[in-house]
């Protein structure tokens, strides 16, 4: 199947959906770009634009190649322009009802073959499959943002999905130049689940006082290697968004105080604060010199480091355990899909379960809060002496 001969079709023209189209346009595919606000067509056809002429300041691309490349778009408001799409991915509004009324109409538009994709962050991707005609063609595709520079795509089968649908996505995608991981189709999947106490527990110890933000973010920066502190992320991503997919994971998974919201957070949205889109959010884009400066105390940044890493990891071993997803995966899509330093599991095998598994405990005994319980996959490693990635979890038990 030549890359050529597949017109790739993408609906919602914002950020996601513009980096989709964009990304796919560079390896020389024809795409129709969906969207009923003309507005938005327009405002993506510009920024698009303007990301070939940074390509052209770079010496990657040829100025010539900008107008082909963007011919390649087929900027459209009328959703019958995908019927000879062979695959369409949906970046719309994270609403349940409307993303369900769009896969009705377009089901009925487009052939038999051709695979009806959503690049949801949070929903159910098989309740969204219920609303097609064949919900075996109906798969999860989910890019990080920025689409056309982050490697990771998770790849989230729905309970009907059939397995040449899965191959063949799969496919497509790894013929963009990703990286995919398989998971569950699980509330947040692999990354939006395992990444909340990156930003969970951070706030955590914020609403505690134990350290301000610009504190904490450099802990996670100076001890831990990230190349971003979890306010500056929640910033980057906007708050807005970050919170709702917080809240969506929260309910989903029947309110487990896990994956509590944070009122800090809930309140900054409230009033609009949603970060460096629109220049305040944790900091204040707009007056920078007013930010406050991190205390570098080592042995509190080193604390804050542990606290939020013994976290994150517990949550990957949970992840494992409940089948989410294999512990390669799991590290695969952690490095690639939200750039952290090393893999989690790789990283708790180094540091070693047994101290793991000791700051958990000690967190769950401080706090009495089922936030903090150990995960039971840590416990059972702990105890026959082996490492994420020299066992197999299955045989432990």
């Amino acid at each position: 199947m030549e890359q050529t001969k597949i017109q790739f079709g993408v609906a919602g023209s914002g950020t996601m959906g513009m980096g989709i189209a964009y990304l796919a346009s560079l390896k020389n595919y024809p795409i129709v770009l969906f969207d009923v606000n003309e507005t938005a067509l327009n405002k993506a056809r510009n920024e698009i634009s303007e990301l070939l002429e940074k390509q052209i300041s770079k010496g990657k691309i040829q100025k010539e190649e900008k107008d082909l490349i963007i011919e390649r778009i087929n900027f459209t408001s009328k959703p019958e322009e995908f019927k000879n799409s062979k695959i369409i991915i949906e970046a719309i509004i994270e609403d349940i009802n409307i993303k369900k009324d769009f896969f009705t109409e377009v089901s009925k538009l487009v052939n038999e073959n051709c695979i009806l994709a959503t690049n949801t962050s949070s929903l159910s991707v098989t309740s969204l499959s219920s609303a097609c005609d064949d919900p075996g063609r109906f798969i999860g595709i989910h890019f990080f943002n920025p689409a056309y520079i982050l490697p990771l795509v998770e790849i989230v089968p729905a309970i009907s999905t059939s397995k040449k649908t899965i191959e063949d996505a799969k496919n497509i995608i790894e013929n963009l130049g990703k990286t995919t991981v398989i998971a569950r189709d699980i509330p947040g999947f692999i990354v939006n689940r395992v990444a909340r106490p990156f930003y969970g527990e951070a706030l955590r110890i914020l609403e505690e006082g134990i350290a301000d933000v610009a504190t904490i973010d450099w802990a996670m920066k100076e001890f831990g290697g990230f190349k971003m502190g979890p306010f500056e992320l929640m910033d980057l991503i906007g708050n807005d968004i970050n919170y709702k997919v917080t809240e969506t994971v929260f309910k989903e998974y029947y309110f487990d105080p896990r994956y509590k919201p944070s009122i800090i957070q809930k309140r900054l949205v409230e009033a609009n604060m949603f970060g460096k889109k629109n220049g305040r959010g944790f900091y204040d884009y707009t007056n920078p010199e007013n930010n406050p400066k991190p205390n570098k105390n080592n042995e509190l940044g080193r604390e804050i480091f542990f606290r939020i890493l013994t976290m994150l990891i517990n949550e990957a071993a949970d992840a494992v355990l409940f089948n989410v997803a294999s512990v390669e995966d799991i590290d695969l899509a952690m490095t690639k899909g939200v750039n952290y330093p090393k893999g989690l599991l790789k990283w708790a095998d180094e540091i070693g379960l047994m101290k793991i598994l000791d700051r958990v405990t000690d967190l769950y005994e401080q706090y009495n809060e089922d936030r903090y319980r150990p995960s039971m996959l840590i416990k059972k490693l702990v105890r026959e002496n082996q490492k994420f990635h020299k066992a197999n979890p299955a045989e432990v038990f």
